[in-house]
């Protein structure tokens, strides 16, 4: 499995907040309120990532990765990785749909009642998109582990 890049995060994001920018122009009366609540689920998966990021790299410190009860078994951690590189496309993804409504909702919430109240839920999805993101990609990067060097043996 190959890292992944913040690069295209960066573009996927991009890519997803122009799209949701144009959308939003034409399709924005059609819309429901957007509430600070729909970015719950952004942020209690980022700090699930991040606690997990945690406990990976103490259990790696401390030499405490195998196959006995009392470690990290290696098939979790890569599990863990799977599940960080997924949710950094997922906050790539959710934060670009977050941030081109916020593009769109800002300039006009001293004039438009309904952006005005969606702006609290704007920002606080965008947050969350870009804080699942990083806490993806350092779970991602917190599970790799180095090859063996010369003269170890893999075990």
């Amino acid at each position: 499995m190959t890292r992944t890049s913040t690069a295209e995060l960066v573009l996927v994001a991009g890519f997803m907040a122009a799209a949701a920018f144009i959308l939003v122009r034409r399709f924005y009366g059609m819309l429901t309120a957007v509430d600070a609540t729909l970015s719950l689920p952004l942020w209690v998966t980022a700090a699930v990532c991040a606690f997990c990021a945690h406990m990976v790299r103490t259990r790696r410190k401390e030499g405490k990765v195998g196959l006995d009860r009392s470690q990290l078994n290696p098939m979790m951690a890569a599990n863990l990785m799977v599940l960080g590189k997924a949710s950094a496309w997922s906050g790539a993804i959710c934060g670009g749909i977050f941030t081109g409504l916020a593009v769109y909702v800002a300039p006009r919430a001293a004039d438009l009642a309904a952006a005005e109240a969606d702006l609290p839920g704007v920002i606080a999805g965008a947050l969350g998109g870009v804080a699942l993101a990083v806490a993806g990609v350092v779970l991602e990067r917190s599970c790799e582990v180095s090859p063996p060097g010369e003269g170890e043996s893999v075990q």
